[in-house]
């Protein structure tokens, strides 16, 4: 995703409508790629075991005193309060549409089919989306019009539907996943998150959710309460990867390539050593298995109010991304993103 976030968002914010929202073009939509093999989504499963209905109501009734992240604001989301994630009572998204930045397994041929979700439950002071998560910028939508998002880029191709900043809506991403997969939806669900979410939340998913994307930002609180204000995020981010790979596993993928089922990791290299490469590279070794997908991200950029932290007031530079490569294979971490391959070649010829 981030390899493209600057495009994307140049491109975007002055057309959310028109792209996120018009429906395929005469001649432009493919039928969905379903599933094969005798694979497919974990939700449909769950529908057909008549657990999906209580599943959406208990995740809802998580809205009357908000606990979806671990901040538990305590608001009571379903009559309008604010928390803070400063979400409405809808939810608000600013794109829908195929991406081709993400991880290979999830691109193939046709794109990832990303929602993008306003608002936030971190303030990271260098998110590189914040016109979208700090400022909240998109449109409102019930979960009927997001259930109709979800089939739109399913109709265009998309290999998933990967749900871009989720933690804060979860509930109603569960409606409405659950209204479009009684009108044919059939693909896997990519629960894209920034890592800081609720064991309780996380485990409310076990069955809906196909692909985790998590990141893991931080692995001291120091650096997690200055610059993306939770203090517990190294904790909470820890225990909510241990349930997503406990719901999981690993990584798999069809015959193309093209990601089914598991867990993805993503790391972003900060300047300073302040992400704690070294020890989360440690810590997924001795925690899952080797051959978890791992990426390790070298596109930070002094985005939104980095330029006010010292510490990150500048890119990493091509030691800092080396030797955090280095550090995942002496780990032994045996499933490394492709592009974080190539881009530590780059990297490489450089020096």
């Amino acid at each position: 995703m981030a390899l493209t976030r600057r495009a994307f968002l140049r491109c975007a914010l002055g057309t959310v409508t028109a792209v996120a929202f018009a429906g395929p073009s005469a001649g432009a939509s493919r039928a969905a790629p379903g599933v094969t093999g005798g694979w497919r989504p974990a939700y449909l499963d769950l529908e057909d075991e008549g657990l999906f209905e209580e599943r959406v109501d208990q995740a809802c009734a998580m809205l009357e005193h908000c606990e979806l992240c671990p901040r538990r604001c305590g608001v009571n989301r379903l009559a309008g309060e604010i928390g803070a994630c400063r979400s409405p009572e809808q939810v608000v998204v600013f794109s829908a549409q195929p991406h081709f930045g993400e991880e290979l397994p999830l691109v193939g041929r046709f794109g990832s089919g990303t929602i993008f979700f306003s608002n936030c439950n971190l303030r990271c002071v260098f998110c590189q989306n914040w016109p979208i998560a700090h400022e909240g910028r998109g449109d409102r939508l019930d979960d009927e019009r997001l259930a109709e998002l979800m089939l739109r880029v399913q109709q265009i191709g998309c290999h998933n539907i990967n749900l871009v900043t989720p933690t804060h809506v979860m509930p109603h991403i569960l409606r409405a996943v659950r209204i479009a997969a009684k009108r044919g939806l059939n693909i896997p669900l990519c629960y894209n998150t920034g890592g800081y979410d609720s064991l309780e939340a996380v485990q409310l998913l076990d069955g809906i959710v196909d692909i985790y994307l998590p990141d893991l930002k931080f692995m001291d609180s120091g650096p997690a309460e200055r610059l993306a204000g939770a203090a517990d995020y190294p904790e909470t981010a820890r225990a909510a990867i241990r349930e997503m790979h406990r719901q999981v596993g690993e990584l798999v993928t069809d015959a193309s390539g093209i990601a089914l089922r598991g867990l993805m990791i993503r790391h972003l290299v900060m300047p300073n050593r302040l992400a704690g490469t070294r020890e989360f590279v440690r810590w997924v070794a001795d925690t899952l298995p080797a051959t978890t997908y791992v990426n390790i991200m070298s596109q930070y950029r002094v985005e939104h109010r980095a330029f006010e932290h010292p510490e990150i007031a500048r890119a990493i530079t091509t030691q800092e991304y080396l030797e955090a490569m280095d550090w995942a294979e002496e780990a032994g971490l045996e499933n490394l993103d492709e592009r974080s391959l190539m881009n530590r070649e780059v990297f490489r010829r450089r020096g």
